[in-house]
C-alpha cells in the first residue's frame, strides 16, 4: 500500500499543456535525509527495479533516462550524504540548493529522529528559496513494511507535508518498485509546473517592461 498526498496544484493543467512541446527534459533531483533511512535504496530501486539493502557511506549522483508521455526525460539524482556536523544537520549547502530542480526528503517511519531531520531540512529549503518559494519538495516516509516498529504516524507525515506545501508518500522501497516510481514521477510533474509558472511569470514581466517602455517614450515625445 502507498500513502500519497498532493501539494497545492493550482497551475497543474496549464503547466502540463505548456510543457508538451518539449521533447527532452532534464530534472536535477536532490535526495536528503538522515543516515540509514533508505535514500540509496530508493534511488537504486527507481533506476534498476532491484532492492539492495546495504550501501557504503558515499555521496553519489546517478543519471537515468526514461521516456515519459512521449518525451525523453533525464533524471540526475544526487544521493547526498548526511552531514556529520550536528550543527549543520538541518541545513542544505548552497551548491545543492542551486543545483536542484526538486527535492525528495526521506525519513524512516521507524526512526523519529530522522523525521525531525526532514522537518528541519524542509524548513531550511523553504527559507532559502524565498521569495519564490516554488521549489518542488516531496516528503517520503520509507520502510512501511516495518509497521511493527513504527514510531512516526502517517498523519504526522501528512501534516508536515501540508504545512510546508509538499507532496507526501509513505512507501516501502524494500517491498515494491511501484511506490518508488510514483514518487519520482510526481516530483517530475511538480518540476514541470514550477518551470511553467516561472516561464509565465517571466513573460508577464517582459510584457510589463515593454509596455512601460512604450508609454514612457510617448510621455517624453
Amino acid at each position: 500500500m502507498v500513502v500519497h498526498v498532493n501539494p497545492g496544484s493550482h497551475h497543474r493543467a496549464r503547466a502540463i499543456t505548456m510543457d508538451t512541446n518539449q521533447q527532452k527534459m532534464d530534472a536535477n533531483i536532490l535526495l536528503l535525509g538522515a543516515e540509514k533511512v533508505g535514500k540509496s535504496a530508493l534511488t537504486v530501486r527507481f533506476i534498476t527495479r532491484r532492492f539492495i539493502g546495504e550501501y557504503g557511506h558515499i555521496d553519489s549522483i546517478y543519471c537515468h533516462s526514461d521516456r515519459i508521455d512521449g518525451r525523453e526525460v533525464c533524471f540526475n539524482i544526487w544521493d547526498s550524504l548526511y552531514p556529520q556536523n550536528a550543527l549543520a544537520a538541518g541545513e542544505v549547502n548552497e551548491k545543492q540548493l542551486h543545483w536542484a530542480d526538486g527535492f525528495i526528503l526521506v525519513y524512516s517511519i521507524c526512526d523519529r529522529s530522522s523525521f525531525n531531520v526532514v522537518r528541519q531540512q524542509v524548513q531550511h529549503i523553504r527559507r532559502c528559496k524565498k521569495p519564490s518559494g516554488t521549489a518542488p519538495v516531496i516528503i517520503v516516509g520509507n520502510k512501511r513494511d516495518l509497521q511493527h516498529r513504527r514510531t512516526v504516524s502517517s498523519e504526522e507525515g501528512r501534516l508536515l507535508a501540508l504545512s510546508a506545501d509538499c507532496g507526501f508518500f509513505e512507501i516501502s522501497a524494500a517491498e515494491a518498485h511501484h511506490g518508488v516510481l510514483l514518487v519520482f514521477h510526481e516530483l517530475l510533474e511538480l518540476i514541470r509546473e514550477a518551470r511553467a509558472l516561472r516561464k509565465g511569470t517571466a513573460g508577464i514581466k517582459n510584457i510589463v517592461r515593454s509596455m512601460s517602455a512604450v508609454f514612457g517614450r510617448r510621455r517624453t515625445e
